[in-house]
């Protein structure tokens, strides 16, 4: 089921955007891994913002990493939708965030800010204005989930509940203990403890593209170069999921949701 978007809701993430390494590198994994066409726009002589395209529709961003931010790897930032950027700063602030960069506007596009949550998660706040966020979403080659990893998932849920008014509720089921981030009867994301047995894992927001297969996608990421971070497996009423890195080292996801989900 195909589905474009105009307006995001207010607490709904909007946009996944990946700051790399190798701006180049990465736009020649994801059109070949997701079959995504490519728009440049300039942002300066030397410069430009790629925006990911599926149908003439925008799923996603990349931008080249600032020269000035050596030993930090690639990775993928995560937006969220709010009416005012600069009201939302002031109450993460207040609720144990941490403001990284902006508010600033970009151009007629909207007005954004960069954050941390009270245990390190980085993620961003976005007022549209000409441009919402992503046009297509929720469907094969597109943001389908995104997903905080946590080191105290009671925190960061009362972070998230008076920054958006984000409901939680246990996942049912399932050999981990999972919560499911609500906006009203919505589900808007995911969030899991980070466990010793996964190792130094930075706090972090992942985001999750659909697939038409979990197994064939992640072997064709490492023939592109990248590498699979845990291979294929299949949660029940879920879908067949993998952790996957491209090559300039930027940390996703990709899911076959199960046609039986509810």
């Amino acid at each position: 089921m195909t589905t474009q978007k105009t307006t995001h809701a207010p607490g709904t993430f909007c946009w996944p955007e990946l700051t790399s390494t190798d701006q180049a590198a990465a736009e020649k994994f994801y059109s070949a891994l997701f079959g995504w066409t490519i728009k440049q726009s300039p942002m300066g002589p030397d410069s430009h913002y790629t925006i990911f395209e599926k149908g003439g529709e925008a799923v996603s961003a990349a931008a080249q990493m600032d020269a000035n931010m050596k030993g930090v790897p690639s990775n993928w930032l995560s937006y969220v939708s709010t009416t005012n950027v600069d009201e939302s700063v002031e109450k993460a602030k207040k609720l144990g965030g941490t403001l990284v960069v902006g508010p600033f506007d970009v151009m007629e596009h909207g007005r954004m800010a960069v954050l941390t949550d009270p245990q390190g998660a980085h993620f961003a706040l976005w007022q549209a204005n000409q441009h919402p966020g992503v046009t297509r979403l929720n469907e094969d080659d597109s943001l389908v989930w995104t997903e905080l990893m946590t080191n105290d998932t009671a925190k960061a849920g009362d972070f998230y509940k008076g920054l958006f008014g984000w409901g939680t509720e246990k996942f049912p089921g399932g050999t981990m203990d999972y919560t499911l981030l609500k906006r009203g009867s919505e589900n808007v994301g995911g969030m899991m403890a980070i466990t010793p047995e996964m190792g130094p894992i930075p706090p972090n927001w992942m985001v999750y593209y659909g697939v038409k297969d979990a197994d064939a996608t992640a072997a064709k990421v490492k023939q592109l170069g990248g590498a699979v971070i845990r291979e294929p497996w299949s949660v029940p009423t879920v879908g067949r999921i993998a952790i996957l890195k491209d090559p300039t080292g930027a940390v996703f996801a990709i899911i076959k949701g199960d046609p039986e989900q509810k």
